[in-house]
């Protein structure tokens, strides 16, 4: 069983450099009392030794304070994550409870309909049970973006890695999304070199692919293409996926990795994302020790820069 590494605190860490430069100063006195010493010599005075004395005696009261100071700057510290924490945990429940509202509020309206309307005639029926299958496959996508999003939060040692081609990986997404691609008029051009090979979960990798995939093409709008060029450093594979679509407006451009941030509601959930996509795809960059961040294109559309360490 492999023990974790302990990580000191901010407070812990003011208090042992105060400490260390203390202690240092201690040994500087005791060895070279007057600071042009070359041997240790023992004090031949007693005001050295009184001097020393009140010296220690000072360093311990000092002590005395750092610690209670360190441990009171830790509880500040730990109260305003703990505050943080709960502020962001209730946003994304209200986001999740407005954002759940609208399927199951569907599939409750269309299915009530069909109950109390014994005589409804076929194809209207037929078109109710279509269209709650759509919101029943928009929810269950939500709910295992929200489950895949969990585990990356909550246990993110428990997703295995293994030696990764990322250009297989990616030519299965593109083939998952040809589909789509096509009924919305959206190129996708791959242009990654063939011997793209890194240690990954390759579950995770796949989602930063088939989201930005899935995004260029409910987003960028008919017409548009979308690239993807990758370029290796010593360490790591340096990522870009862009398209000349219709890009979003300067504004919105810091915030589209948040989740369930969306720059038109309504038109997003008849596109069929589910608010989480880019989130997905900008926790797994750096769960793989990655950064990730978006531009507009001079030309028009939007540009992702990202990278995934090697090993």
């Amino acid at each position: 069983m492999k023990t974790r590494k302990r990580i000191l605190t901010e407070g812990q860490k003011m208090f042992f450099s105060v400490m260390a430069i203390f202690a240092v100063y201690a040994i500087i006195f005791i060895l070279f009392e007057d600071y042009d010493r070359i041997f240790l010599r023992p004090f031949s005075e007693a005001s050295d030794w009184h001097l020393l004395t009140f010296s220690l005696v000072v360093m311990v009261g000092l002590a005395a304070l750092l610690h209670q100071y360190a441990r009171r700057m830790d509880e500040r510290i730990s109260r305003t994550q703990a505050e943080k924490e709960n502020r962001m945990r209730r946003e994304l429940t209200q986001n999740i409870a407005h954002e759940l509202k609208t399927p199951v509020t569907s599939i409750l309206g269309y299915t009530e309909t069909i109950l109390d309307n014994p005589d409804i005639d076929a194809e209207t029926q037929q078109k109710f049970i279509l269209r709650t299958h759509h919101q029943a496959r928009q929810l269950t996508a939500m709910l295992q973006d929200l489950s895949l999003l969990n585990r990356m939060d909550n246990a993110p040692h428990m997703l295995e890695r293994q030696q990764l081609d990322v250009a297989e990986i990616v030519q299965e997404a593109i083939q998952d999304t040809a589909h789509a691609a096509e009924e919305k008029h959206v190129g996708v051009r791959n242009c990654l070199p063939s011997d793209i090979s890194i240690l990954a979960n390759p579950q995770l990798i796949y989602s930063i692919f088939r989201n930005l995939l899935d995004n260029a093409i409910n987003y960028a709008g008919a017409g548009a293409t979308a690239e993807l060029t990758a370029q290796r450093t010593s360490d790591a594979w340096n990522f870009c996926f862009s398209d000349n679509g219709q890009g979003v407006p300067a504004e919105h451009l810091p915030r589209i990795f948040e989740r369930f941030y969306r720059l038109d509601k309504s038109r997003s959930r008849s596109l069929g994302g589910t608010g989480l996509g880019l989130s997905i795809v900008k926790n797994a960059v750096q769960m793989h020790g990655g950064t990730i961040s978006a531009s507009l294109n001079p030309e028009g559309g939007l540009a992702f820069h990202f990278t995934l360490k090697i090993k």
